[in-house]
């Protein structure tokens, strides 16, 4: 039935969701409005053809593309992305175009030995004190004889229990005009709940009797694609729970960049925070039910993100981040009230952040540090976060570098024929054998949907390992098996037989497939190989490696050398630390000192831009090879590879 004004209604299956929708819109605008997450890695440009869904009854304008075939095309496959709403439709979204929220992987990655008590050996160099904590206080009752006034009386019993000099004391004015009556009704018997911003030390709230132990926090990994947050409990430093979501901010692009192209053409940079936010929001809200808490019961939430979430959580203009000479709007942001931003916490509860170092290396990178205490070792180590953009600090107690490489998102699906996002059913691993068969393993051990970016990486090794392709990434063509074939868009391997994925559909990977993820390692490796350089060291003057984030989960050590994404190395010197964005947020919460610290450390940090680096450039080219056009600097390769 046709609606007011031109709206049309969109019945979406198999969720039995229905919007009401402009006429005009697109298939992929009324998902988002009912809260659908459907794969649109591209921001709805048509270009990664994710967002594949079928039209069962209604009429619409399709624009024409190339990643419908002429077979899915009969079978009512359009882009959601390309097809405008012209008439009441039903719409199916296959299980191959879902964004499914509940398939987040967000656990520490307790499967690797080690892995967070590599990201907390320096805890006990931190004092147990809080960024925001609760003392309880017995108050001297005035009397003729002592006659100080009631807030000043207050000043007097924190300084006293929490070692806290009078003047660095402050509070609102929300507690100024209760306190008098909550002091006597309480006896005199209160808890003060004190917050650290920069030099001062604000009394947020004061309340009757003892509640010291009711003193809880939120530390939020504010992440490109995923936002992941832990309920904290303050007063014994301990984990409650963890609860996670995909960033909401996907809808307008797989990357920050396209965001920031979005926001900007669409005049959209509220918009930007206020999805973020309410995702934040989402999180705790249920993490608090969860654990039948209030929302008063948190005084602080700690996030740590890049540069550009770091700016639209706070509302501010990244635009100059991809313009020369590429600077953020703010590096650091002190402590504000969460409430300023939206966030929904305590009235009075603060927000930090963990400072960023430059445009391309933000909050998450100093968190990093800080969970691995990079800052305090002496031996050179490297610490890298691989996603959408590859992150890379080097250097140890007396100097630290950092950049940042644009990998792209082919290491999380995007850009790949066959590509998903680390969840359940997507390949992590697999193994090619001579007679080329492929064996497989998928996140969760269910049939498979896609292959995502540690299976994709395990592929391309396998691949030069078993001779389908060669050093430079083309298939041989003179393989003799069934799983090597052409189609009109070129050559293809066949992974996974249709009759044997969850899609029915086969998986395969390309021959554009394979040259997109040989410039998405040659990215990582050259930015490393610069810094490395840059310092007058080698590759053997490393000592030590530290993977971070999901995708270093699971990957590959070994395969990863083989395709040249890390260099040369001895797999004995990597170690998996896990989400240390998170990590080190939760650090900076439970410890005052720790929060300190990674200012230093983003301080202390020199950033590299390599857009400008012809060192990195020259580099950059020699690596699109596998696994690099000079085999001599990876000796274990050459000898795996037989080659001269």
């Amino acid at each position: 039935m046709t609606l007011e004004n031109s709206r049309y209604k969109v019945h979406f299956l198999p969720g039995d969701v229905s919007v009401e929708i402009e006429k005009g819109k697109t298939v992929l605008d009324a998902s988002y409005k009912g809260d659908l997450f459907i794969n649109a890695l591209c921001g709805g440009d048509g270009t990664c053809g994710k967002c594949k869904v079928i039209l069962n009854t209604g009429k619409v304008d399709s624009l024409p593309t190339t990643h419908i075939s002429e077979a899915e095309a009969k079978q009512g496959y359009v882009l959601a992305c390309r097809t405008k709403v012209m008439g009441d439709l039903e719409v199916l979204i296959p299980e191959e175009s879902k964004l499914d929220k509940s398939q987040i992987l967000i656990s520490d990655y307790p499967q690797f030995s080690g892995s967070l008590a590599a990201a907390t050996s320096g805890l006990e160099q931190f004092e147990k004190k809080p960024l925001v904590r609760k003392i309880y206080l017995e108050l001297s009752p005035p009397s003729l004889d002592d006659c100080m006034a009631d807030y000043e009386r207050l000043c007097q019993g924190v300084m006293v229990h929490a070692n806290v000099p009078w003047e660095v004391l402050a509070t609102n004015l929300t507690v100024l005009k209760r306190l008098p009556t909550l002091l006597r009704d309480a006896h005199w018997k209160v808890t003060a709940t004190l917050g650290y911003r920069g030099s001062s030390v604000e009394i947020m709230e004061v309340q009757a009797g003892d509640v010291s132990a009711q003193n809880f926090g939120i530390a939020v990994d504010v992440g490109t694609t995923t936002v992941v947050a832990h309920l904290l409990n303050l007063s014994n430093a301990e984990t409650i729970d963890v609860e996670a979501t995909y960033n909401s901010q996907i809808k307008y692009g797989d990357d920050y960049i396209q965001r920031i192209i979005y926001a900007v053409q669409n005049n959209a940079m509220e918009i930007m925070q206020e999805v973020l936010v309410e995702d934040i929001n989402h999180l705790i809200s249920t993490l608090v039910k969860r654990n039948k808490l209030s929302i008063h019961d948190i005084g602080a939430v700690v996030c740590a993100g890049n540069t550009v979430m770091t700016h639209f959580l706070f509302g501010l203009d990244p635009t100059n981040i991809r313009r020369e000479p590429y600077l953020p709007s703010a590096s650091f942001v002190p402590p504000i009230k969460a409430d300023d931003v939206g966030i929904k916490i305590n009235g009075n509860g603060l927000l930090y952040t963990l400072p960023c170092v430059g445009a391309y290396v933000g909050g998450d990178i100093s968190s990093g540090v800080l969970a691995i205490r990079l800052d305090k070792v002496d031996a050179v180590s490297l610490l890298i976060d691989i996603g959408t953009n590859g992150e890379i600090v080097l250097g140890n107690k007396d100097w630290m570098v950092c950049c940042s490489a644009s990998a792209g998102p082919a290491f999380e699906g995007s850009g790949i024929s066959c590509g998903m996002r680390a969840a359940k059913g997507a390949i992590e691993k697999v193994t090619i054998t001579k007679n080329f068969d492929v064996v497989c393993k998928t996140i969760g051990n269910t049939p498979p949907s896609g292959i995502c970016g540690s299976g994709l990486l395990d592929c391309l090794a396998n691949l030069v390992r078993s001779g389908v392709i060669d050093r430079t990434g083309n298939f041989q063509k003179g393989i003799d098996t069934e799983r090597f074939r052409k189609t009109d868009d070129g050559y293809e391997f066949i992974l996974v037989d249709k009759n044997e994925t969850a899609t029915k559909k086969d998986i395969v990977i390309t021959q554009a497939d394979i040259q997109n993820l040989i410039r998405s390692k040659a990215a990582i490796y050259s930015a490393i190989s610069t810094l490395i350089e840059s310092m007058g060291m080698g590759v053997n003057d490393i000592e030590q490696v530290y993977l971070a984030g999901g995708f270093g989960n699971y990957l590959d050590i070994r395969s990863a050398i083989t395709i040249g994404m890390l260099p040369d190395i001895s797999v004995s010197k990597v170690q998996f630390v896990g989400n240390t964005s998170v990590i080190g947020a939760k650090m900076s919460l439970f410890y005052k000192d720790a929060y300190e610290v990674a200012q230093t450390i983003a301080s202390k940090m020199t950033y590299f831009d390599l857009m400008s680096n012809n060192k990195y450039m020259e580099e950059y080219m020699s690596a699109n090879f596998l696994p690099h056009t000079d085999i001599e600097k990876f000796p274990s390769v050459a000898e795996e590879l037989m080659v001269p």
